[in-house]
């Protein structure tokens, strides 16, 4: 079979044979016709990289569509599972709390009594930290103001710090060689104000090593700028970005796949409501067993 590139190439002329008597002339080799076409210029290096960036692009956007439709199929169904099934949930929690209840009533057992509060449990949740104890403590620990309510001591202002003189010191030389107002430019009264800011604040601290640190930073000078990357280096950066961000779609899909929800809309893909109403109907039944156990058991 003839492959696409060749059918596109004219075919090669037949030699032509000398006419009798008259001498051949033969074209040299390295001679073009004069309407011969121009050769295409060499493709440029980053000419595949960029290629390869834009088919990770859009495969990396197939994807994403398909993970964000999984997600909100899945948060719908969720939504879906909890209106339609809740209410038999918590009326069975609300039967088997019922049920140790009666049992525990009937017994007087210490272990009957312990499985009924914890059924019991279940079925109320506990409240917040923070709502037990109207915001005075949390998860973690006691807040300022309720220790100061707890001890009759309010909260103590943060200590005045003065600075020593070597830190004095080296604040004043740090201010006159770096001041704003020294600048010859826009771009280094920027430089200035932001590190003066910085000197600022340690002197505040009376931070004696941060200054010293920002004498040494100030004295070698501003950081060369860095030569910008290559176009090839940005496409590689490019692609290294698409990767990870691939990697991190699959573990939201993978989570998405192995959660209930998820499992449940795998295994009815084609009928999700019908999956529903078979576990309304399963649960329905359940509800109706207990009911009877702790009809039984109120006898």
């Amino acid at each position: 079979m003839t492959s696409p590139e060749a059918e596109s190439l004219p075919a090669d002329p037949a030699p032509e044979e000398p006419s009798q008597g008259a001498p051949s002339a033969a074209k040299p080799a390295a001679e073009l016709p004069a309407d011969a076409a121009p050769a295409d210029p060499p493709p440029r290096p980053e000419e595949r990289l960029e290629k390869a960036v834009r088919a990770a692009e859009q495969a990396l956007i197939e994807f994403e569509i398909a993970v964000e439709t999984f997600r909100v199929e899945v948060e719908n169904f969720s939504r879906l599972h909890h209106q339609k099934l809740g209410p038999m949930y918590t009326r069975l929690d609300e039967l088997d709390a019922q049920i140790a209840e009666a049992k525990a009533a009937r017994t007087g057992d210490a272990e009957d009594l312990r499985l009924a509060r914890e059924a019991r449990a279940r079925v109320m949740p506990m409240p917040g930290v923070e709502e037990l104890f109207h915001g005075w403590i949390d998860s973690e620990g006691l807040s300022p103001e309720g220790a100061s309510m707890l001890n009759d001591q309010p909260v103590r202002p943060p200590q005045r710090v003065r600075p020593s003189a070597d830190a004095r010191r080296l604040y004043r030389d740090l201010v006159r060689k770096a001041h704003p107002d020294l600048a010859q430019g826009e771009a280094e009264r920027t430089r200035r104000d932001a590190f003066i800011a910085r000197v600022n604040h340690a002197y505040t601290l009376g931070d004696e090593e941060a200054l010293r640190a920002l004498t040494a930073e100030w004295e070698a000078g501003p950081a060369s700028e860095e030569q910008p990357p290559s176009r090839s280096e940005e496409l590689y950066a490019r692609l290294e970005w698409l990767a990870e961000r691939k990697e991190m779609l699959t573990l939201v899909a993978k989570r998405l796949e192995d959660g209930a929800i998820g499992s449940m809309l795998r295994v009815a893909q084609d009928d999700p409501d019908g999956l529903l109403d078979q576990i309304a109907e399963q649960l329905l039944a359940e509800v109706a067993g207990r009911e009877r156990e702790l009809a039984a058991l109120l006898e």
